[in-house]
C-alpha cells in the first residue's frame, strides 16, 4: 500500500480530441527503441474499439476478488503497425502521381487498425448520432492486476506516491501482466524484451511538474492532485462532489485515474419532425452505465443541477473547480 495517492481526473465535457496529449506523451517516452507502436496515452472515440482494437473484451482484472488471466496478448496488428510514409516520393513533394504506401520495417503495408482508426465515427442515426472522446492512460489503480499477475514481482506501486511502475532488471518479458491488465495499457517491448507502461510522469512529478499530458492539454480538461488533499481538485471531484467516476469499476482494480461523464442530453435529439426533445438522452445512458457504472445518473444529476445554477447568476463551487481557470486551480501537488 502507498502512503498516498496522486490521482488525474478528466473532464470529458471539455475534451476536443485534439490529441496535444497523446503528442506529448509519445515525444517524451515512445517515439524510439522498440516503443514505436505504443500509446501510453490515447484519445479514443466512444462508442468505438479503441486501442487495441476490442480491448475492452480482452479480459483481465478481478472478478470477485480473483484475478483473472486475460486473453492472449493482441497481435502488433490490433494496436496499430508504427507504418512511416517516404513523403521524398510523396506526389505532394514532387508531383509523380504516384501511390504511396506507408511501410514498416521495410515493407509497403496497407494497416487495417490504429490508435484513432474509428475517430468520430460513433454510434446512432443522422441527426440523432453521438459520439465523445475518452483520453485514457494507465491508471496507477489501487489494485493493479498488472502487479497481482507478475511472477518476477517486477512490478511495483511507489510508497510515496502510488504511481505503478515495472522494474525493467527484474522484468523478463513473460508478459502476464499485458494479458491481465484489463485497461491493455501495459505493453510489450520486443527490442528491450521487457515490459513497458505508462509511468505517470514520475520524473516530472518528483520536480513539482504535472504530467505531460496534463500540461499540454489545450482543452484544460485534466486535473491533478493527492487524493488526500481536501482542498485540491481530485479529492472534491471524488469524494466531495461525487462526479468524477472510474472507468469499468467492475474490473475490480480501483483506478486512481477518473471521469466527469459526458452530459447525455445535450443537444438533445430531434424527433421526427426535426424538433428538439429537451431531457431526453442523445447519448443512452445505459452506455455510460457500462463505461462508468451504476453511479453515472448520480453524478450527472449534480453536473446538471449545479450549471443550472450558474446559470441563474448563482455560485458554484462545483463548476468553479471544473472550468479551472488557471493551472494554479487545476494542479496541484
Amino acid at each position: 500500500m502507498s502512503k498516498r495517492q496522486l490521482s488525474q481526473v478528466i473532464d470529458l465535457n471539455k475534451c476536443i480530441g485534439c490529441h496535444t496529449c497523446t503528442i506529448s506523451c509519445k515525444k517524451l517516452w515512445t517515439d524510439r527503441n522498440g516503443r514505436e507502436y505504443m500509446y501510453w496515452n490515447n484519445v479514443e472515440t466512444k462508442p468505438g474499439k479503441g486501442y487495441p482494437k476490442d480491448w475492452e473484451k480482452r479480459g483481465g482484472g478481478f472478478k470477485k476478488g480473483v484475478l483473472q488471466a486475460g486473453d492472449e496478448v493482441a497481435p502488433l496488428e490490433d494496436y496499430g503497425l508504427p507504418w512511416e510514409y517516404d513523403n521524398m516520393k510523396a506526389s505532394l513533394m514532387e508531383g509523380t502521381g504516384e501511390q504511396v504506401l506507408p511501410h514498416h520495417e521495410g515493407k509497403k503495408v496497407w494497416p487495417t487498425w490504429g490508435p484513432n482508426w474509428d475517430e468520430d465515427q460513433g454510434e446512432g442515426m443522422f441527426p440523432n448520432s453521438y459520439y465523445f472522446y475518452l483520453p485514457r492512460i494507465c491508471n496507477h489503480c489501487s489494485k493493479p492486476a498488472c502487479l497481482a499477475a507478475c511472477t518476477r514481482k517486477a512490478i511495483y506501486k511507489r510508497e510515496e506516491d502510488g504511481i505503478v511502475l515495472v522494474d525493467q532488471k527484474r522484468c523478463r518479458g513473460y508478459r502476464y501482466c499485458v494479458r491481465a491488465c484489463p485497461y491493455k495499457k501495459t505493453y510489450f517491448n520486443s527490442t528491450t524484451n521487457t515490459s513497458e507502461k505508462c509511468i505517470f510522469c514520475y520524473p516530472r512529478i518528483e520536480k513539482g511538474e504535472v504530467q505531460g499530458c496534463a500540461k499540454m492539454c489545450t482543452g484544460r480538461i485534466r486535473h491533478v492532485s493527492w487524493m488526500d488533499d481536501k482542498d485540491g481538485p481530485a479529492y472534491k471531484l471524488v469524494k466531495k462532489w461525487k462526479v468524477a467516476l472510474p472507468l469499468h469499476p467492475e474490473f475490480e482494480t480501483e483506478p486512481n485515474v477518473f471521469y466527469i461523464p459526458p452530459i447525455n442530453t445535450t443537444p438533445p435529439p430531434l424527433d421526427s419532425d426535426g424538433k428538439l426533445m429537451e431531457g431526453k438522452d442523445r447519448i443512452p445512458l445505459s452506455y455510460l452505465e457500462s463505461l462508468f457504472g451504476p453511479k453515472v445518473k448520480g453524478a450527472l444529476d449534480v453536473l446538471s443541477g449545479e450549471m443550472e445554477k450558474r446559470k441563474k447568476g448563482q455560485p458554484s463551487e462545483l463548476t468553479e473547480i471544473l472550468i479551472g481557470y488557471t493551472n494554479k486551480d487545476r494542479f496541484k501537488l
